[in-house]
């Protein structure tokens, strides 16, 4: 019997197989829809305990999918700490722990941790290589962006600090808290538009600003990507 469900659960080569990976991927599909449908006022007040049974019955479905690969594998502890086990576990236990902890339910959309699952059933783990390429690139240029950080960091307290001067309490730059705020907003080209320069001086310094953060965004792809090309 542990064979048979070996071959069902783990080897997507059979018509079984197939099967079993085509139903938990759409298992997966719905049991998300069904939580982000949830956090939504109006249908949770009319169909809460409906949604709410549903999540239960995927909480059980997926626990005895999580208990049945422990049974089917030799080594199940080393299994069970294994990524995707992990995230599996993750997304059961939240239902668990409503029961024991009241108001924990919001806990439920750790489940959205289940998309990953996608990536085991349907075999798209290969890529994770490619993946891996992307995360040397990364720490290969850690010196080099937290030396950019550095300097962008200084840029916007000196920004902040000018703005301050400028514009004053009169015009929202309350502190220079809040002008370094309006700094990094404005060169990370956000404009929230919350606060804004009035006086002529800030005016002309506020495209500047923008004008510099265009070129700023460039610098880490830059160096991300010569790191990709090394």
């Amino acid at each position: 019997m542990r064979g048979r469900l070996h071959e069902i659960i783990f080897e997507a080569d059979t018509a079984a197989g197939k099967a079993f990976d085509l139903v938990l991927v759409w298992c997966i599909v719905v049991s998300i829809s069904v939580v982000v449908i949830d956090s939504v006022a109006v249908i949770h007040q009319n169909y809460g305990r409906l949604l709410h049974r549903i999540e239960w019955f995927f909480t059980i479905l997926f626990t005895l999918e999580y208990l049945l690969r422990l049974f089917c594998v030799r080594r199940p502890l080393r299994y069970a700490t294994s990524f995707f086990r992990v995230v599996d576990l993750l997304a059961i236990l939240p239902s668990y722990v409503s029961l024991l902890v009241p108001g924990s339910h919001s806990l439920l959309t750790i489940r959205l941790l289940q998309v990953l699952r996608i990536f085991r059933v349907l075999k798209l783990s290969q890529y994770l290589s490619e993946a891996r390429v992307l995360i040397s690139a990364l720490k290969a240029s850690q010196r080099k962006i937290s030396v950019f950080l550095l300097a962008v960091f200084a840029i916007v307290v000196i920004i902040g600090s000018i703005m301050y001067s400028i514009e004053g309490e009169a015009h929202g730059f309350s502190d220079i808290p809040t002008s370094i705020y309006w700094a990094i907003v404005t060169l990370t080209t956000v404009g929230y538009g919350d606060i804004s320069p009035q006086t002529p001086l800030g005016k002309a310094l506020a495209p500047l600003v923008m004008i510099l953060g265009y070129g700023i965004i460039a610098v880490p792809t830059g160096i991300v990507g010569a790191e990709i090309t090394r």
